[in-house]
């Protein structure tokens, strides 16, 4: 048993059931347990493995990306670039070594990293200990100074809680974790049903809600809105919002029960990408796509790049650069040995409403 089950378990039986949301929020961010602040999670030898871990080329087309925004929005003298949820800083250092290639756009970088985690920031201080530029980090994103800014959030969203509400004869009623009477975590219900909640479904429909993440994306388009700048989302997710259920626990890279040893497993959420869009534009700000990883991957230079580096590439090295461009952005199944990103994950870009159209988003949006 993880002594975070035992803390959870004393809570419940104390205060009563839980909602799936509070359940999510302390079995990742416990401020001594929860499971990104007591670990590294990512690559072979942790529970996922992040695009910026599979390729190098995943974080600088980032770069480059957000070079080329800086010049859209009028190459201003000083600009942030502010990672959301950093992981072990690799995407960031692909990105600022591709951005030598604009020296201007350096020169007028601060960098910014919003971590909750004491393991992964040290991590992230090694990773970026020679990048050569102004490097700070915050426990959150209200924390991060005032000013134009470039939001990187790659695998943000999906990390943080959601509400679930099920559809019953009396109408939309909380999930909720309780106990049974061995003791173990189980789902139940709320007694009174949600009177704010209109949304037609069939008996035993799940409705997710992520009042975080719309939290999120309303304070920082308002702040692209009144000082300048994008964010760059990129996630697993849907396109409209939708009845499912998308709760999930990967440990070992394994899929695993989300009430079996809280704090020990990954806990995510598919992103409602419609939902993000909505709160955005309500801010005031213009959103562009969300399209596929592989479309917007593809339309920055995914196979040029490639190619580029097979040319000096050793022949394993080549198959390896091949395998990663596949990962990143072919048409194939979302689970198992031959997993690819390129349809599961989305890419969202918000800026103000007067800059557009934005490198990867030349395409239709997604419906």
């Amino acid at each position: 048993m993880s002594k975070l089950s035992q803390i959870l378990r004393e809570m419940i039986a104390q205060e009563g059931p839980i909602s799936v949301e509070r359940y999510m929020a302390l079995a990742l961010g416990h401020p001594q347990h929860g499971y990104y602040i007591s670990r590294e999670p990512f690559g072979a030898a942790g529970d996922f493995t992040t695009a910026p871990e599979i390729s190098q080329m995943f974080g600088e087309l980032i770069g480059l990306w957000a070079a080329e925004v800086w010049s859209l929005m009028g190459s201003p003298a000083h600009i942030r670039l502010v990672e959301l949820g950093p992981g072990r800083g690799t995407l960031m250092s692909d990105a600022l070594r591709a951005a030598r290639v604009a020296p201007a756009f350096r020169a007028a970088l601060q960098v910014h990293l919003v971590e909750t985690s004491p393991v992964l920031s040290e991590r992230q201080r090694q990773t970026l200990a020679d990048c050569g530029l102004p490097t700070s980090w915050h426990s959150s994103i209200a924390d991060v100074p005032q000013g134009p800014a470039i939001f990187l959030a790659n695998e943000f969203f999906d990390a943080l809680p959601i509400r679930q509400y099920m559809r019953t004869p009396a109408g939309w009623c909380e999930r909720m974790v309780g106990l049974d009477e061995a003791g173990r975590f189980i789902f139940g219900l709320s007694s009174d049903p949600e009177p704010y909640i209109a949304a037609e479904a069939p008996p035993g429909a799940i409705l997710e809600i992520s009042a975080e993440g719309q939290r999120a994306m309303t304070a920082l388009a308002a702040r692209i809105q009144t000082q300048g700048g994008a964010l760059l989302a990129i996630d697993y997710g849907h396109t409209r919002t939708d009845l499912g259920e998308s709760l999930q626990a990967v440990r070992a890279h394994r899929f695993a029960d989300p009430l079996e040893n809280p704090g020990e497993a990954d806990l995510t959420a598919h992103v409602d990408f419609a939902a993000l869009g909505r709160a955005a534009k309500a801010a005031g700000c213009r959103v562009h796509g969300p399209v596929t990883q592989g479309a917007f991957l593809n339309q920055l230079g995914l196979a040029q790049r490639a190619m580029a580096l097979a040319k000096r590439a050793a022949p394993d090295q080549f198959d390896a650069i091949e395998a990663a461009v596949y990962r990143l952005a072919g048409h194939g199944p979302a689970d198992g040995p031959n997993a690819t990103m390129g349809d599961l994950f989305k890419a969202m870009a918000v800026t103000r409403p007067d800059l557009g159209p934005l490198p990867g988003f030349q395409t239709e949006p997604l419906a």
